[in-house]
């Protein structure tokens, strides 16, 4: 079959027809109005002969007159890849030899350079793609353009979006000419513009229509013609939106903030680590007095903030309290919605979101006690919370007599992680936390932020920073196979390392202390380093190449650490003099805060050792699964919950369609680069409603984290694991974790788009004396590889030259 009618195309016939002609097939069937045409299939693309005959009668049999030629690729007009504006369009043909002219011409565009660059960016077989081409009757329109039935701008799921100008729609989609733009909320009504309010009526009620039969949100193109008649040209999905939080029924919003970028980690998280995440963030919440229920919403971290933000006794704080781990970008949002008079306290308002008295009361008690012992004997506080770490550490480990898949399942569902030790760990860190933030504002007028920051720099007792200068430690010991670990990929390394093919350069001892580690590492099902280490030797490789021993990483660190004991001694001798009692009190909350604040990383660095156990066993009852025809592959039981685990090993349940379906999902949002910091029920990204900041031409504002400035070129990095990093270039990233710090070692300066000052990133950029300006918004996307910029970290400002 090499030709059929438009009208006989449906969306089980996408392989032989693409994606645009089944969704216009559709459209048809559910009578609407759409030019009559005629479908070229992927079979004639497939066998490479434009089938001359059948063409010609369809052609005829629409009136030989002026035509569309569309492509219609079987990976176009998709939920996942809407291909928009990738392959070619020819309007207005007319005659045989043209219609066949342009039908090649759609076929060539499916391996046009754009269109290819679009498949790779979302990981599509090139071999697997058709092309089959549209043929439609010509709409001569007086006005056309594009429906939007969501706002693709600000994510709202009750307005739709539609942008128009008189003549063909190309001008619309192509960006051609300065279009209207309109937006249908409760009211439609034009206010100038090309289009009346009967037509914005007729095209709401006609997203309305699609979306309901499509069941999700869809980008439309439509014309009116000279009399007034609305035609459908496409609809597909939209690709962009956000997903929707959960459905709640309540009359007015609520509000989420994401919780990932805490451990510098926006991509999607697997099934399994979020059902384990999910548990462990709200009862780490709940210990220090503090109820948020986490939601999955794409694959990331979200936490209801409703309650909060409603209850009187909370919203007082909330934007305070962010300002540690969150970070001005999600203070800023906080505040719009505490603005908000949907979500403004009200009479006898809910407490939801209160811990329980005498448990609040018990968390203060206990905060007191270890906040008082850390500040009184840091170096007593310090010792006891790797003595804790080290006995969590063997605690974590399973017994040796779990033999069957089922032992295992037992053994973690039956899991408790004791709270022995819980309090020498959690205190001796919130205690370096508040020392090191509090001091700002009692040297108000005295100090600098930039000052400050140099205080806080070349921290000791990071552990992340030991785990980078052990590497560091690693790579300069390389010797005669320095040429070997700097020519050979990554990869390759890693595999030669697995099997016991590579020579010995030491991996196996940094392995063993920090094998545990891996980059978004609090999720369950990613690799840690010991299973995939070609992360670490590309970091080892970054090592390398530089060349001058003052650019060291541990030179560096040893300058930040004496460049802030003496930036130390001075600001305090200053303080005391201009306020003797907030100098006094500011320079033993510094002191404190040198003692303790590089503690910060060793929590989730304890916490680590019981995940990667649980990681381990999961990964064996995958392999017996796989064994028994239940699982495609054993890390498939990532994308499972411990329940649909159970069910596969006591009723042995086949959940292979569940966890291709779940694979789909994660491979599409892992592509996603930019997460809202803060969403609405309806799906509004809060951010997109603020009030734009003014910014100079080539400069991006954002906050400075860590002082100095720099001026380099850009290297934008996406995934660690395979980055190079030379000497002296800036690093623009969406986030950071710790999985990210060795690339800190040959950077000349950090840039992120989001993070908070004592956050992960900024931390190890200021104990290695690196400038950080964080919060800038689309650095990645306005910043390109190669782009000479300026850092500017007590400004808080990257200038691109």
């Amino acid at each position: 079959m090499h030709v059929i009618a438009l009208s006989e195309a449906s969306a089980e016939m996408v392989d032989l027809v693409g994606g645009k002609a089944a969704g216009l097939g559709e459209l048809i069937r559910r009578g609407e109005r759409v030019p009559e045409g005629f479908c070229v299939t992927s079979e004639a693309h497939r066998l490479g002969v434009i089938p001359q005959a059948e063409i010609v009668a369809a052609y005829e049999r629409l009136g030989a007159g002026p035509v569309a030629v569309r492509s219609s690729a079987t990976a176009e007009d998709l939920p996942e890849a809407s291909f928009a504006g990738q392959q070619d369009t020819v309007l207005n043909v007319t005659g045989i030899p043209d219609l066949i002219a342009a039908i090649r011409k759609c076929w060539e565009s499916l391996h046009t350079v754009r269109a290819t660059a679009y498949r790779d960016a979302r990981q599509i077989d090139h071999q697997a793609v058709r092309m089959a081409v549209v043929v439609q009757r010509m709409v001569a329109p007086s006005v056309a353009g594009v429906l939007f039935t969501a706002n693709p701008v600000t994510g709202r799921r009750d307005e739709m979006a539609v942008d128009a100008a008189p003549g063909l729609g190309t001008t619309v989609v192509d960006g051609a000419a300065t279009v209207d733009h309109y937006v249908l909320g409760e009211v439609t009504r034009a206010e100038g513009g090309c289009l009346t309010s009967a037509h914005l009526a007729e095209l709401r009620a006609t997203g309305e229509r699609l979306q309901a039969h499509f069941g999700c949100p869809q980008d439309v193109e439509w014309a009116f013609d000279g009399d007034g008649v609305l035609w459908l040209l496409q609809s597909r999905p939209i690709t962009s939106l956000f997903p929707l939080p959960p459905e709640t029924g309540e009359p007015l919003p609520r509000v989420y903030l994401e919780f990932g970028h805490v451990q510098g980690m926006l991509q999607p998280v697997t099934p399994m680590g979020m059902s384990t995440l999910q548990s462990h963030i709200a009862a780490m919440l709940a210990s220090l007095g503090v109820r948020v229920e986490i939601v999955d919403i794409g694959g990331r971290l979200y936490g209801d903030l409703t309650e909060l933000a409603r209850r009187r006794s909370s919203r007082k704080r909330l934007v305070k309290l962010m300002a540690v781990d969150f970070g001005p970008r999600a203070q800023a949002v906080m505040q719009h919605v505490l603005a908000d008079p949907r979500f403004a306290p009200t009479k006898g308002s809910t407490e939801r979101g209160a811990a329980p008295g005498a448990a609040s009361l018990r968390t203060a008690g206990r905060a007191v006690v270890g906040i008082l012992r850390a500040l009184a004997r840091p170096d007593a506080a310090r010792i006891r919370m790797f003595q804790a770490i080290e006995e969590m550490k063997v605690r974590s480990a399973a017994p040796a007599d779990l033999r069957t898949a089922a032992d295992r399942l037992r053994f973690l569902q039956a899991r408790e992680d004791s709270e022995d030790g819980a309090d020498a760990i959690m205190w001796p860190i919130v205690t370096g936390m508040l020392a090191a933030a509090l001091p700002a504002s009692l040297l108000k007028g005295v100090a600098s932020p930039d000052e400050i920051h140099t205080v806080l720099g070349g921290m000791p007792h990071n552990v992340t920073i030991e785990m980078n200068l052990a590497l560091w430690r690693l790579a300069q010991g390389a010797g005669e196979h320095r040429q070997l670990l700097l020519d050979t990929p990554p990869e390759e390394l890693a595999t030669r390392y697995l099997r016991r093919t590579l020579p010995d350069v030491g991996m196996d001892g940094f392995l063993d202390a920090y094998g545990h580690r891996g980059v978004a590492e609090v999720d369950l099902g990613v690799p840690r380093w010991a299973e995939d280490p070609a992360p670490v030797f590309a970091a080892i490789a970054n090592y390398l190449r530089v060349t001058d021993p003052q650019q060291g990483p541990d030179q560096r660190f040893q300058r930040a650490a004496a460049e802030a004991e003496a930036a130390l001694e001075e600001l305090v001798r200053r303080a005391r003099r201009r306020r003797p009692v907030r100098g006094t009190m500011a320079g033993f909350l510094l002191r404190r805060a040198r003692s303790l604040a590089g503690l910060r990383e060793a929590g989730k660095f304890a916490g680590l050792y019981p995940l990667r156990e649980t990681r381990r066993q999961l990964l064996l009852i995958g392999a017996d699964l796989h064994g028994a025809g239940l699982l495609e592959q054993p890390d498939d039981i990532m994308f499972l919950t411990l329940d649909e685990v159970h069910a596969a090993v006591h009723e042995s349940i086949d959940h292979r369609a569940t966890v291709a379906a779940r694979r789909a999902v994660h491979r599409r949002e892992l592509r996603r680069r930019a997460v809202p910091v803060a969403l609405l029920s309806d799906g509004t990204d809060v951010e997109t409603v603020l009030p734009a900041a003014p910014a100079l031409d080539g400069t991006l504002t954002g906050v400075g984290a860590s002082a100095g400035r720099v001026t380099g070129p850009a290297r934008v990095v996406h995934d660690p694991a395979t980055a190079r990093i030379e000497p002296g270039e800036i690093l623009v990233a969406a986030t950071t974790d710790p999985g990210w710090t060795p690339l800190f070692l040959t950077a000349a300066a950090l840039i992120t788009e989001t993070g908070a000052v004592m956050a992960h990133g900024p931390t190890v950029a200021r104990e290695y004396g690196i400038p950080a300006v964080i919060c800038v918004p689309d650095a990645t996307r306005t910043i390109s590889t190669g782009q000479l910029v300026t850092v500017d970290g007590g400004a808080g400002t990257v200038t691109v030259h």
